[in-house]
């Protein structure tokens, strides 16, 4: 299993969020950008997803910025993840939505599919109809997701000074 940039800088935004040592001050893009090392445009698009998920609070205006909406420990990483990863695609029999009445109904809210074997599509694997390894794919990517789910931002910053001594510099 593999997350995209994306996510992992949704991540680190909300780490840096989280341990600003002065939290009344709002910080803004170019701070988290420049602390990370990574592009302030491709940061943009993902700190205004996080507002938009009510995760990142935006203040508009000469003094303004931003900073968590929520008290790290509401954030829960799992919840997150599932809500800003763009697929869970694990393999290509991974592309069909699954209904609710499905096969696997332990899929509580994941974001990931099996293939439909009735819907008429462009080549695949050939074995894809009889495949017993798409539920053992599944059943690692749930039991992923469900150990994301037992972690909060606060638990990943329970070592708060150490992350400001290296984010604030």
């Amino acid at each position: 299993m593999r997350l995209t940039n994306y996510s992992d800088y949704a991540l680190r935004s909300l780490i840096y969020l989280a341990v600003r040592p002065e939290p009344p001050l709002l910080a803004n893009i170019s701070d988290i950008a420049n602390s990370y090392g990574i592009s302030k445009s491709h940061l943009t698009k993902i700190i205004h997803q996080l507002g938009q998920l009510g995760y990142i609070e935006s203040v508009r205006g000469k003094n303004g910025g931003i900073r968590l909406a929520r008290a790290p420990k509401e954030i829960n990483l799992g919840v997150l993840i599932k809500q800003i990863e763009p697929d869970f695609d694990l393999v290509e029999c991974f592309a069909t939505p699954i209904s609710s009445d499905d096969r696997h109904p332990r899929s509580t809210g994941l974001p990931i599919t099996l293939i439909d074997e009735t819907v008429e599509r462009s080549p695949g694997c050939v074995i894809s109809p009889v495949c017993q390894l798409k539920s053992v794919f599944f059943e690692a990517l749930t039991a992923f997701i469900n150990v994301l789910e037992r972690y909060t931002l606060a638990d990943v910053i329970n070592n708060e000074e150490e992350l400001a001594t290296l984010l604030f510099r």
